[in-house]
This record gives structure tokens, C-alpha cells and sequence, in this order.
């Protein structure tokens, strides 16, 4: 064995308002020999996602905030080069969360070996087979209640976990799938690639006014990556008994001032809805459901994905600030070996 040199990105400052490329600095970190029990792995592929945003503040949250200093952490998927464990071997490809880095070696229990799934990229780990589409199965399922024959809309459609909560929606059993998303481009996708009924450019016109339109039988299920004037106008078009499944805010992630509520609080009362936030830590327990279940759509033909591929890890953090201004389709990751 022999030292080797780990290019790693950290958190350099905490942003007020939108992040900057000042906001994170790249470091050359040397690893020495391994210690008894420990691996290392070169990464394939590191994933930015928009609740890194909310990890930048030191506030409280579901996940202890980014040390100031320290490597961004986060999903990832590699390649053992080395092993000092029984448990995890040369060869074997494995996820884990130290995130933002090109090689990293540390304890064999910090990583999960998994399978190479057949004719599918190892980044599908760090999308739809993995948290990603996790996300969107616990949302529909375990926070939503999706029944067959509902109707459901989403926000934030063509990101990573909109277009999953799409076809998983369809997959389950929904009559009707709508979609919001920020270009023509990304609309086209959504009803030609990922079977939306209809989906709409947010951009063009108030969210409200778009969202009446394409449903004229109202709403049965919102699954809510954007928050803001997206849970107003679903607020508007939710049928009695609905139920709304609170996944993100981003339209709201970067804001300095607060923003004010939906102006039509009333309907959760008149309506009998139920809106829940959740997040994924609570409900792992589904993950062994959701595995069974995306491996057969996947071998079966039925699953569809983008993905926006930024090489190398130094560029990591433009590929943030991309996602973040919705500059991807599909799962925004990042390829370290180049």
C-alpha cells in the first residue's frame, strides 16, 4: 500500500442568501496506509442535492449542519482499490455518504456493497434506485397514501426526485399525473419520456391560473418539491380528503427575508386535507420494499431517467449552484474518475 492524494471539496464560509463559489474551498488531503479495518475507495460518482442548501446554515434540522473547514458530505458511489476488512473487498462497489471527494478511506462500516445492476450506470445509486427514488416511494406511499385512481400533481417535475414520483405515481396505480417544471424543453420531457398527462411551464404564466387548467377534476395527491406560490395554487385545487406530501421548499432555500404563507390556509379545514412534511431518515424501513419493487420496473423495462453528468470533483460546486437554479434534468451528479 501507499500514500495517495484525495482531492476533496469543503465548506469554506456559510452563505447568506445564495451560495458562491467563495462559499466552498478545495483542499489535497494524503492518506497513509490503511488501518485494520478500514478501506479505500476511488469514486465513480458524488451527488449534490438541494438539501445541501439547507445544511450550510447553522440552524437546527433533521441532519447536523456542515462544519465550517471540513468535506462536504453526502451520497456517493465508488470502487474498493484497498481493503483491510473481510467484509467489504477489492473489487466491490460501494455507497456511502463522505461525499465530496475523488478518493476516500475510512472504517469498512461507514459503506454498503451493493450489486452492479445490469446495463445501468453505477450513478442510478445515487438517483432513482437509491435515496432519490426512496424519496419519491415513501412520499406517495408511506406520507401521501396513493390510491389508485388518484389524481396527482408535482412540483418541481423534471428534478431528480419529480421524475420519479412521475412514473412510480403511474406505476401504482394513478389515474392522472401532473407536473410543473421551468422550461418548454423540460415540459416536453415530462409528458413525451416520463408519461405525465400534462405538465406545465411554470415561468409562463401564475402557477395558479396553469394549474386550474389542466385540472379541471381537481387534485388528489400534491407531492411538493418547491413550496410557495406551487402550494398555494395546489392548496386551490385540492379535492376534499387530499393529501399533500411536504418534500422540499427550494424555491425558498436561498430567501434572506421570510416568505409569506399560502393566502388559502382555510381549504386544509374545508377540505379535510392532511399535509404532511416528511423526511427519508424516518422511514428506511421501506427500503427494502422499494428495492423489490424498482428492480422489477427496472428489469421489466418500465423505468425512465436523465441524468446531468459535471466532470470532475473541483467542479462540484458549480454543479451545486447549477441544480439549484434548475440547470439539470433529471439527478444533477457529479463524475470524479476522469
Amino acid at each position: 500500500m501507499s500514500d495517495v492524494t484525495s482531492t476533496q471539496v469543503q465548506l469554506a464560509a456559510r452563505p447568506t442568501g445564495w451560495p458562491t463559489e467563495d462559499t466552498f474551498r478545495t483542499v489535497q488531503v494524503t492518506y497513509g496506509d490503511l488501518e485494520p479495518g478500514q478501506v479505500r475507495v476511488v469514486n465513480e460518482f458524488v451527488s449534490v442535492d438541494p438539501y445541501m442548501r439547507g445544511r450550510m446554515n447553522d440552524a437546527k434540522s433533521y441532519v447536523p449542519p456542515f462544519a465550517l473547514g471540513e468535506t462536504m458530505t453526502g451520497g456517493a458511489v465508488g470502487r474498493v482499490v484497498e481493503s483491510a476488512s473481510d467484509d467489504v473487498p477489492v473489487g466491490a462497489v460501494v455507497q456511502h455518504q463522505y461525499g465530496w471527494r475523488d478518493v476516500v478511506q475510512e472504517d469498512a462500516r461507514g459503506f454498503q456493497v451493493v450489486p452492479e445492476i445490469p446495463g445501468a450506470p453505477l450513478s442510478l445509486y445515487l438517483g432513482i434506485f437509491g435515496l432519490t427514488g426512496l424519496t419519491a416511494y415513501v412520499g406517495l406511499t408511506a406520507v401521501a397514501g396513493l390510491r389508485e385512481g388518484d389524481t396527482v400533481f408535482v412540483s418541481g417535475a423534471a428534478g431528480a426526485v419529480g421524475t420519479a414520483v412521475g412514473q412510480i405515481a403511474r406505476l401504482l396505480g394513478a389515474s392522472q399525473v401532473i407536473g410543473s417544471a421551468g422550461s418548454a424543453e423540460k415540459v416536453e420531457l415530462l409528458t413525451g419520456k416520463y408519461g405525465y398527462d400534462a405538465a406545465f411551464n411554470y415561468k409562463d404564466a401564475p402557477v395558479r391560473r396553469q394549474l386550474r387548467e389542466v385540472t379541471p377534476d381537481g387534485v388528489d395527491v400534491f407531492f411538493d418539491n418547491v413550496g410557495g406560490d406551487h402550494l398555494e395554487a395546489a392548496l386551490d385545487r385540492m379535492n376534499t380528503g387530499g393529501r399533500v406530501a411536504l418534500c422540499g421548499a427550494i424555491s425558498q432555500y436561498n430567501d434572506t427575508e421570510r416568505t409569506p404563507g399560502p393566502d388559502n390556509l382555510s381549504n386544509i379545514v374545508t377540505r379535510s386535507l392532511t399535509l404532511q412534511g416528511f423526511t427519508l431518515p424516518s422511514y428506511m424501513d421501506h427500503a427494502p420494499r422499494f428495492q423489490e419493487l424498482m428492480s422489477g420496473w427496472f428489469a421489466d423495462g418500465r423505468i425512465a431517467y436523465d441524468e446531468t453528468v459535471v466532470d470532475g470533483i473541483e467542479n462540484a460546486p458549480q454543479a451545486f449552484l447549477d441544480m439549484m437554479r434548475g440547470g439539470n434534468v433529471g439527478k444533477m451528479v457529479v463524475r470524479t474518475n476522469v
